[in-house]
């Protein structure tokens, strides 16, 4: 399992192996059912999680009562309330596995401690905390920028993985419509 998490940071800094191995010795695997949450607003989010396997949302409850969907993760892809880790606040969001998932759980006094070891890890972590950044900010221009329709055909062309396995109102909260919307939109042909 540890493999992939690896790999993937093979893709930004080259670790040693020592260094590979303070890594190991610091994460914790953990599992989640179907629908299980990983955090519930009020709590401070402990750390970062990174998705071996299995698909997770977050999202948090408008004042309308209505699930606002602001981040999906699947695998090889990190998630955590930000706002809550990096300030120690309780968190406003809920991340909640869609599927069954398998992940890697670095406690944040870990990555710290981490970080002065291992200086590359901070690199590391901060060239995708600038991909988070940035995908971020392009989903606020396609949210201004883009009809409703050239939304989802653009979500689609980048993610199709997601269509099937996300369930519909998840996606359609994820772009900003309704799922009745959603359903004429998929009744079109492309």
């Amino acid at each position: 399992m540890y493999t992939q998490l690896s790999e993937h940071i093979r893709r930004f800094v080259t670790l040693t192996v020592d260094e590979e191995q303070l890594l190991q010795a610091k994460i914790q695997s953990k599992t989640l059912k179907k629908k299980e949450f990983l955090l519930q607003p009020g709590k401070v989010c402990p750390g970062n999680y990174f998705v071996v396997k299995g698909c997770l949302r977050l999202y948090f409850v408008n004042d309308k009562l209505n699930e606002q969907i602001t981040q999906f993760a699947i695998e090889s892809w990190w998630i955590a309330d930000y706002d809550s880790l990096l300030n120690k606040q309780p968190s406003q969001c809920y991340i909640q596995a869609i599927e069954p998932c398998e992940l890697f759980f670095l406690p944040a006094m870990h990555q710290t401690e981490l970080f002065e070891q291992v200086p590359k890890l901070q690199t590391y972590f901060y060239i995708m905390m600038q991909k988070a950044f940035v995908a971020s900010q392009r989903r606020i221009g396609f949210i201004f920028n883009q009809s409703d329709e050239e939304r989802y055909r653009h979500f689609v062309k980048l993610f199709p993985g997601f269509i099937q396995r996300v369930p519909q109102y998840m996606l359609a909260s994820y772009l900003g419509f309704t799922p009745q919307f959603l359903s004429r939109l998929r009744a079109k042909k492309d």
